[in-house]
């Protein structure tokens, strides 16, 4: 059996941040299923917020241009689906391409970290250390031991549900859809929909491909997206003929416990930890922050490594916990039609196809009876 002073679960913005950081002192191991050979999906919009970009560049991290996609947007069409109204607001979000994003992310990681790639499947608590389960890419089994745990898994984290069952989260189901771009202008678009979801949408292009997706409620999850798609397309979106269909588990907190940073000698670091934003699900921001951090954790006050990395993030946890009093404003009907109406912030398009969605509510009962007809 493998022994390692630290074994890291999830290769993700979390994950590969803190085995690029950790000390060379240490012996690391890093779990992922993403493997060379592995087909790596995840439904994300694949949009690098400002905060993301900031943190990288604190970093020294030079994105490469081989990640970009095109185009490059600075402008998201927001939609209240409930009552019609659009409203255009200026975004410094930078189009990548997400797989490569995350491949580029664990490049960066030191060669001295040892790569496991396989899932991991259990995890039990021994004497001095954890003993991990791991169910490799050619079907086979081993056993890690490890001294210390990092639980950079994401929002199924294995290591949250294992050691922390009663720190609970609210769990959305998070599905996208790639389509031919037939639009001849590429569009990002955010969608408000209390009909479907408490949460919202999206659309963005990406070379020559339409993507449509959101976070929809784990019950009937997939007969509210498609109740969703039926709205978007009696308004024009192009979303009736899908080349690949994508979904993952998204968290999205709702108070200072649903963020877990670990205990003892077990660590969560990125959305394992709940550090995701809930007003726009945003997470790689906080996923590398955490990441860093944790490594600087380590590294620094070893034995009181949990007390340094709760202490150190808690300015990072509080902004997220008041990006809660957002939520009202975008997402409670009334609050949400009262700022949009207002203009605040936003910006007038001098292609602005509003008269697409005034008539909509008639289009979509039109559509609905034609349906039941």
């Amino acid at each position: 059996m493998r022994r390692y002073d630290i074994v890291i679960v999830g290769a993700g913005p979390a994950g590969s941040t803190a085995a690029r950081l950790l000390d060379g002192r240490f012996s690391v191991a890093i779990v992922d299923k993403k493997g060379p050979k592995a087909h790596f999906i995840k439904p994300c919009g694949g949009l690098l917020a400002p905060d993301a970009q900031k943190i990288m560049a604190s970093m020294g991290l030079n994105l490469p241009k081989e990640i970009l996609v095109d185009p490059q947007i600075f402008a998201v069409r927001t939609i209240d689906l409930d009552s019609g109204k659009s409203r255009y607001y200026q975004r410094f979000y930078l189009n990548i391409d997400r797989r490569k994003f995350d491949r580029w992310l664990m490049e960066q990681i030191p060669s001295q970290v040892e790569r496991i790639w396989g899932n991991c499947i259990a995890i039990e608590k021994g004497k001095n250390g954890y003993y991990l389960t791991i169910r490799r890419e050619d079907g086979e089994r081993e056993s890690v031991f490890a001294a210390r745990l990092i639980g950079a898994d994401g929002a199924h984290s294995l290591v949250r549900r294992t050691f922390f069952p009663t720190r609970k989260i609210r769990r959305y189901t998070a599905i996208q859809q790639w389509f031919e771009q037939r639009d001849a202008h590429p569009l990002y678009s955010c969608f408000f929909d209390s009909e479907n979801t408490d949460c919202y949408s999206w659309t963005v292009s990406k070379d020559g491909y339409f993507l449509y997706g959101g976070a929809f409620p784990q019950k009937q999850a997939r007969e509210r997206f498609e109740r969703q798609k039926a709205r978007l397309a009696g308004i024009g979106y192009a979303v009736d003929r899908p080349l690949r269909t994508e979904a993952c588990e998204v968290l999205r907190p709702t108070g200072w416990r649903s963020f877990c940073c670990g205990k003892k000698d077990v660590f969560l670091a990125g959305e394992a930890a709940g550090m995701i934003s809930p007003s726009s699900l945003e997470g790689i921001s906080s996923a590398l922050r955490s990441g860093a951090i944790l490594a600087e954790a380590l590294n620094g006050q070893e034995d009181r490594a949990i007390h340094v990395y709760r202490r150190r993030t808690r300015k990072l946890r509080g902004r997220l916990f008041f990006k809660l009093a957002k939520c009202p404003a975008l997402y409670q009907p009334l609050l949400r039609r009262m700022v949009m109406a207002s203009g605040l912030a936003a910006i007038k398009m001098c292609c602005d196809r509003e008269e697409n969605l005034i008539q909509f509510e008639k289009k979509t009962e039109r559509i609905d009876s034609n349906r039941v007809g």
